[in-house]
């Protein structure tokens, strides 16, 4: 069975580049969905890259359905790729890197391995993938789908979610989502240098700062009165 969608509309570039000043981790301090699971990890540390998400699912031993994606690809999109579980067989090589980046596209993320020789860092496509595989996939085109909601590392990726991609990780946001999150998250960042400065000087104190220091301490005199009280 194939379902192949129109290419979703592309993320306003200048909320891509708002996106583009924050750390993933940033965002993941107020938001807990849309995190790729830490399994599916950036193949080339210190890259950051933004772009919008095009999807494609190909089963096991069959990647057909990417080499149809790529075709379709744009400037600025990041491939999202779901292998429906299997973490068997590498459904990217060094081909597929060249020609995705020849089509215009930032980055590639994969739940799944690729092979040793895809040459991401050659070719100058970054890449989140879960780990290595020699044993390839061939490109059968037995069924698929192509911009279909999809679920990469645990969270639901549809086609033209805004994508943040560092070496903390991925994540995907609706781009509703993007500006008041991102926004929130350079405030954050703003914010360190004085609070690291704070600390240099001698206010070493993590729990009084965070505001947890009291809560802590009145939970544990709260155990230890019950303990004492069935003693």
């Amino acid at each position: 069975m194939y379902e192949i969608n129109e290419m979703p509309a592309q993320v306003d570039p200048e909320l891509l580049e708002l996106l583009a000043q924050c750390r993933t981790e940033s965002i993941g301090h107020h938001r807990h969905w849309g995190l790729v699971h830490g399994s599916i990890a950036a193949t080339t540390p210190g890259v950051r890259v933004v772009g919008t998400a095009v999807t494609v699912a190909c089963p096991g031993h069959d990647s057909g359905m990417i080499p149809y994606l790529i075709e379709m690809l744009r400037p600025g999109d990041v491939i999202c790729i779901d292998r429906l579980g299997d973490n068997h067989n590498a459904c990217w090589g060094g081909g597929t890197t060249l020609a995705a980046k020849l089509k215009g596209a930032v980055a590639v993320v994969i739940d799944g391995p690729s092979t040793g020789s895809s040459k991401f860092d050659e070719f100058e496509l970054p890449g989140w993938i879960k780990g290595y595989s020699p044993i390839t996939c061939h490109p059968y085109g037995n069924g698929g789908g192509i911009n279909i909601p999809v679920s990469i590392g645990g969270a639901v990726v549809l086609p033209g979610y805004a994508v943040l991609a560092d070496e903390s990780g991925v994540l995907v946001l609706p781009p509703d989502d993007v500006r008041y999150l991102a926004e929130m998250a350079i405030g954050r960042q703003n914010a360190y240098p004085a609070s690291h400065e704070r600390m240099r000087a001698g206010e070493v104190e993590p729990a009084k700062r965070l505001g947890i220091r009291q809560k802590i301490a009145d939970g544990a005199a709260a155990e230890r009165a019950a303990r004492d009280a069935k003693g």
